[in-house]
C-alpha cells in the first residue's frame, strides 16, 4: 500500500517537469504507429481534442513512425509522431505554453522482409500500405513491424537533438530513455542523458521500461534531473517490480504507458471485470473507472491513454472528476492484488 494515494475531487493535479498539470495525458503512440489514422487530419484532431478537454501533457518517441520498406525506416519516415504532435500545436488555438510535451529515445522502428509465400497464397491475402475500415493503416507489402533497442551514447545525443529540432524548441521539457539497451552498460546511456543535461539540450530526464536496480543507477549519475519513471501499469499488468512503490518512496513521478492494457498484444481482458462492474454502478465507461483507480494509486502518478478519435480521449479525460469511493478502491485492489 502506497503512503500517498488520492481519494479526493481536485488531486488529479501534479507538477511534472516544470508544469502543473493534470496527471491524465495522452499518448500518441495510436496515432503514428501500425493501426495510425489513414488520414493526419484524423490525428490531429484527436490531438486538439485532448487539448480542447484538458490534457496537458502529450507524450511521443522519436521511434513513433513506421518503416516503408525493410530496415528501420527512410529519411521520410522518420518523426512522424513528433511532426504530428508539433503540428496539432502549432495549429491550435489554446495556450500552447501550457503544455508540456515529453519524448523518448533509444528505440527504433524495424520492417522485416517479406515471408515467403506461394503464388496462389500471395492472391488470396495480400498484405499492401491501405486503410482498413476504421481508416487505419493496417497493412504492408513487406513483413512485420517490430521494434530495435539503440541506446548508444551517440545515438541518444543525435536522436534528441533532432527531436528538438523536430519540436522546434531549444531544448526538451522531458526526454526519456525509451529503454534498457541489452547490449551495453545502463551506466554508459545514462552518462548520455548527463552529458544532454550539461549542454542544455534536456532539462529533465526520465527512464522508462526499468526495474529499482536501474532506477538508482540513473540516480547515481542524473541526480535531480531524474523526475520520472514511465512503467507499463494497468489492472492487466499491475507493477510485478514494485517500480510504483519505489517511485513514491523516492519522490519520483510514475507515469504509466498502456493503463488500459495496451493494443500491440494480447489482454487478458477478464482482468478487467471488476472495473466494469463498478463501471455499471456509477454509468459510465470501465477504461473511465481504470484510469480513475490509478490516478487514486499515488498522488504523483500520471497516466497516458492513447487514443484514436475524440471521443476515446474525452472519455478518459473524464476520469480527473471520477471520485472512486474507498469502498470501490479497497474492492479494486483486492482484485488486481495491490
Amino acid at each position: 500500500m502506497l503512503g500517498r494515494r488520492c481519494t479526493t475531487k481536485g488531486a488529479a493535479m501534479a507538477r511534472l517537469a516544470g508544469y502543473e498539470t493534470p496527471r491524465l495525458g495522452m499518448g500518441t503512440m495510436a496515432l503514428a504507429i501500425e493501426g495510425r489514422p489513414s488520414n493526419r487530419n484524423v490525428a490531429i484532431d484527436t490531438i486538439h481534442a485532448a487539448l480542447d478537454v484538458g490534457v496537458r501533457y502529450l507524450d511521443t518517441a522519436w521511434s513513433y513512425y513506421l518503416p516503408s520498406r525493410p530496415g528501420t525506416g527512410e529519411p521520410e519516415d522518420l518523426g512522424y509522431g513528433e511532426k504530428l504532435v508539433y503540428e496539432a500545436l502549432a495549429t491550435w488555438d489554446g495556450p500552447r505554453d501550457d503544455v508540456l510535451v515529453a519524448t523518448k529515445t533509444g528505440w527504433l522502428r524495424t520492417l522485416s522482409a517479406a515471408p515467403a509465400t506461394s503464388n496462389a497464397d500471395s492472391a488470396a491475402a495480400p498484405k499492401s500500405a491501405i486503410a482498413d475500415r476504421t481508416g487505419a493503416v493496417s497493412g504492408n507489402n513487406f513483413g512485420e513491424y517490430g521494434w530495435q533497442a539503440d541506446a548508444r551514447p551517440e545515438t541518444i545525443i543525435h536522436q534528441a537533438k533532432e527531436s528538438a529540432r523536430r519540436l522546434h524548441v531549444d531544448s526538451l521539457s522531458l526526454l526519456y530513455s525509451h529503454c534498457n539497451d541489452p547490449q551495453l552498460p545502463y551506466e554508459d546511456q545514462m552518462g548520455a542523458f548527463r552529458r544532454l543535461v550539461d549542454e542544455g539540450v534536456v532539462r529533465h530526464v526520465g527512464i522508462s521500461r526499468v526495474d529499482a536496480h536501474d532506477i538508482d543507477i540513473a540516480r547515481s549519475i542524473l541526480g535531480e534531473s531524474l523526475i520520472a519513471v514511465q512503467n507499463q501499469f494497468s489492472p492487466s499488468y499491475p507493477d510485478p517490480d514494485h517500480t510504483l512503490e519505489y517511485c513514491a518512496e523516492l519522490g519520483l513521478a510514475f507515469v504509466c504507458w498502456s493503463p488500459l492494457g495496451g493494443f500491440l498484444d494480447a489482454v487478458d481482458q477478464r482482468k478487467y471485470d471488476p472495473f466494469r462492474k463498478v463501471a455499471a454502478t456509477r454509468g459510465c465507461s470501465y477504461q473511465r473507472v481504470t484510469l480513475a483507480w490509478e490516478l487514486a494509486q499515488y498522488d504523483h502518478l500520471f497516466t497516458i491513454p492513447s487514443a484514436r478519435n475524440p471521443h476515446e480521449i474525452s472519455d478518459s479525460f473524464a476520469a480527473t472528476d471520477l471520485v472512486l469511493t474507498s469502498d470501490e478502491l479497497t474492492y479494486l485492489n483486492a482484485a488486481v492484488g495491490r
